[in-house]
């Protein structure tokens, strides 16, 4: 029997890795890293033989020659290792990734691409360095597109995420399956639209989101100076509202956002909630339970970590279960 046994949304910044020494609020950086701890001793103690990890791309893995809207690594994953993130092979589930990735068409209409050689970059690796480390998982990776509009809507992406619970559930083998998305919470990266850029720091970044698949790393170090030089723009009662939904098992009310909504009222970078909505919907948005909140300026981010536990959820009413799937 395979069964969904913990779910963990959580922030990443690697500027944790490249600024930890310059970070001002270091005692909240320090709780933050805590939190990420406490979330990776849940996974432990859940003892998941595989890991649905739904995360971004920061053009690293994924260029403007051809932007899936989601895509699963059924073979071979690599992650990027850019800023002191984990580089190499990663190890995938492949038997649980080729039935994923033919039951969403056989059984849910869902299209969605897969790579056998799929490159990942932080958005992903920020999760196997701070939430995996030690644990003896495979991976099933996940990528939304997140930042090269037009983005699935957030609709799509809890419905996606209820698609994939029932494909799960219905795997012939045994697995014991956590979830974990990465990304968010409110922030604003210094990036453009892409259909319509503006100056010259906006020319480059596209340039090198069309131009990077052979040589991405040419382009890192003027990337870097770009989003160094940003200013934060952080929206600390939008983080507090999601994360109170996560705890209250409402998640799904993302879907009440369009994509230029949220946009708006938290910052680009929150476009990665995506990743949250769709772990909490394989989790069946069972209530969960928050580990931090910390606004970080110097990161450009508001960092948080919760963990959606089912064998510790309440026990759902009827008309609780109706309104969560309404």
């Amino acid at each position: 029997m395979t069964e969904i046994v913990l779910g963990v949304g959580a922030s990443h910044s690697t500027l944790m890795n490249t600024h930890w020494e310059e970070t001002y609020h270091k005692d909240r950086a320090e709780r933050f890293r805590d939190a990420l701890g406490r979330a990776r001793d849940a996974l432990a103690a859940a003892r998941p033989d595989t890991v649905i990890l739904v995360g971004s791309n920061h053009f690293r893995g994924f260029w403007l020659d051809l932007i899936p809207s989601f895509t699963i690594g059924v073979d071979e994953c690599v992650a990027s290792g850019e800023s002191g993130t984990p580089k190499g092979p990663q190890p995938v589930d492949r038997e649980l990734a080729l039935y994923l990735a033919g039951s969403l068409v056989e059984r849910s209409g869902f299209d969605v691409a897969f790579s056998a050689r799929l490159q990942i970059d932080h958005g992903q690796s920020h999760a196997v360095q701070y939430l995996l480390d030690g644990l003896d998982v495979d991976l099933v990776p996940l990528v939304v597109n997140v930042f090269a509009p037009p983005l699935p809507t957030l609709e799509r992406c809890e419905q996606l995420g209820r698609a994939l619970r029932e494909a799960v559930l219905a795997f012939p083998g045994d697995r014991r399956v956590a979830v974990i998305g990465s990304g968010g919470l409110s922030h604003r990266l210094p990036w453009p639209d892409w259909r319509d850029p503006n100056g010259e720091d906006e020319e480059f970044m596209v340039g090198a989101w069309l131009n990077g698949r052979e040589n991405w790393q040419d382009y890192d170090v003027r990337r870097r100076e770009i989003i160094r030089a940003a200013e934060a723009s952080l929206n600390p009662e939008f983080d507090e509202e999601i994360l109170s939904w996560m705890e209250r098992g409402q998640a799904h009310r993302l879907t009440e956002y369009t994509t230029a909504e949220l946009e708006k009222v938290a910052g680009n970078g929150a476009q990665e909630l995506r990743t949250w909505l769709l772990m909490s919907a394989l989790l069946d948005h069972v209530p969960g339970r928050r580990l931090a909140y910390e606004p970080m300026p110097e990161w450009l981010t508001g960092m948080g970590v919760a963990v959606l536990d089912p064998a510790q959820a309440p026990a759902q009413t009827p008309a609780q279960t109706s309104e969560r799937q309404s």
